[in-house]
């Protein structure tokens, strides 16, 4: 049985890519470090870290152990988290995930009114694509997240708790010179022979794919840019249009405009993701969201 110390140490050559930048982040000798992950090899029965001119590298068995010490390592913040919000109230870590554009006005508002009620709560944001919110928070790596089912959806996952925040409609972005730009919604029809600007999309049929098949046509996507303020850019300059959810249109530049697509306009489903033992602390942030997403 590997003891908790020695997964630490494990972490942290790993991450320093050396025993002598370990023993500085744990205050170790260097000596020390190598005694004791020797030892941890000992009893892994073989090499975790091939020794190089200059530090060291994960060998597959330590890339094996690694990718489990993590996964301890964070259940038991996340126990000591918990333990602490039941005997004490409220405090230590939320770490938080977001996809992009719910940092622009959706979880920035929940988090600011979670902080005036938990102060002692330290909260850590962490953004990134759905997919791998959920692959981390999987791991052991997160409390709480914001996700969405676009472009493509969501694969089902038993593991994780969630709760839909919000229907949050697809609006068309188009430069403010654009032949389309005077009305309040745009028939997507309209717009068969525009380029789509798209952040480069996983396998399966996209919702902008799926909007544009019930319109009767294949959308033109020619322009990659997975990046909103560079897809603004794009749109500015008049080298093709774009989708932006309505919960991030407050982000959006000054010389785009914002259209409705109608009845064809596409949709996806903001939620929040919680383990399958949440902290109180991510059940209150949950709360939180739940009232910003419905204002």
């Amino acid at each position: 049985m590997f003891d908790t110390d020695a997964l630490r140490l494990l972490d942290a050559v790993a991450l320093a890519g050396s025993f002598t930048g370990a023993a500085a982040r744990l205050n170790y000798t260097q000596s020390a470090v190598s005694r004791r992950i020797a030892s941890l090899e000992q009893q892994a029965g073989g090499p975790l870290f091939e020794r190089l001119p200059r530090g060291v590298r994960l060998t597959p068995a330590g890339e094996a152990l690694h990718r489990h010490a993590q996964v301890v390592l964070n259940r038991l913040v996340r126990a000591e988290e918990e333990l602490a919000g039941i005997h004490g109230g409220y405090r230590g870590r939320l770490r938080v995930g977001a996809f992009a554009t719910a940092n622009v006005s959706l979880v920035p508002s929940a988090l600011r009114s979670f902080r005036q009620e938990f102060p002692e709560v330290e909260l850590i944001p962490i953004e990134g694509p759905s997919r791998r919110l959920l692959s981390r928070m999987r791991e052991g790596g997160l409390d709480v997240a914001v996700i969405s089912d676009y472009p493509s959806g969501l694969p089902y996952d038993g593991e994780v708790e969630t709760v839909e925040l919000v229907d949050d409609e697809l609006l068309v972005a188009l430069p403010r010179g654009h032949r389309l730009a005077v009305g309040e919604s745009v028939d997507l029809r309209e717009l068969r022979e525009e380029t789509w600007i798209e952040a480069p999309p996983p396998a399966g049929t996209t919702m902008l794919g799926a909007a544009c098949a019930r319109a009767g046509f294949a959308p033109r996507t020619t322009v990659r840019i997975a990046e909103w303020t560079g897809k603004f850019g794009f749109v500015a300059a008049g080298l093709g249009i774009t989708l932006v959810p309505s919960i991030a249109a407050r982000a959006v530049p000054p010389d785009l405009v914002l259209r409705s697509l109608g009845d064809l306009a596409p949709r996806r489903i903001v939620s929040a993701a919680l383990p399958g033992t949440p902290l109180p602390a991510a059940r209150a942030l949950v709360r939180f969201l739940a009232k910003v997403a419905g204002q």
